[in-house]
């Protein structure tokens, strides 16, 4: 259970998670955005997203924070297309001094910010290029729960990680897992 009484907060990355990419391009179906989106027609990509994610997302008991180096256009070009409000949005600090050897170490540039940015609160993280080396790092210096949810970058989310995640969730916040979100 959350020690705080908060919802968990799930960090969500863009790229891989919402929109697949690494296989071949005519492996991925569009989806076709109405009304389309301000911004869109820049990224080709985006018609990779799937506007079914918004509602699983949103029925997730948590809060959604944009986790992504899409940063606030996260929230002009992706939120719309597939129902989401304005979410909140990671800022990536500067450059530090620890990054180099963290690089070196295995550890994803991403994870420090955002077990900082949790602040002990209960977290999940979906990325595509989340490693062993982040989750044990995590495990060190966070002193609430944490779920590190790699997601195939050649697929995106699926049924089987929603259906993770609900569980996750639920068993964190201590409530049984419901079945609608999966």
């Amino acid at each position: 259970m959350t020690g705080s009484g908060q919802r968990p907060l799930l960090f969500l990355d863009v790229d891989g998670p919402l929109i697949p990419f690494g296989a071949a391009p005519q492996q991925y179906p569009t989806y076709p955005a109405s009304p389309e989106p301000q911004g869109t027609d820049a990224n080709p990509l985006l018609a990779r997203i799937n506007p079914e994610h918004g509602p699983r997302l949103a029925a997730l008991p948590c809060d959604l924070v944009w986790a992504t180096t899409w940063m606030a256009d996260a929230n002009e070009c992706i939120a719309p297309r597939i129902g989401l409000p304005q979410l909140k949005v990671v800022i990536w600090p500067e450059p530090a001094d620890t990054d180099e050897q963290d690089e070196r170490n295995g550890l994803h540039w991403k994870t420090r910010a955002l077990v900082d940015w949790a602040a002990g609160r209960s977290f999940a993280w979906v990325d595509d290029e989340i490693t062993s080396t982040d989750r044990t790092w995590v495990s060190a210096h966070h002193r609430g729960h944490a779920l590190l949810h790699r997601v195939d970058p050649r697929q995106g989310l699926t049924d089987c990680d929603y259906a993770a995640l609900n569980e996750w969730l639920h068993k964190t916040i201590g409530a049984p897992p419901s079945r609608g979100s999966a």
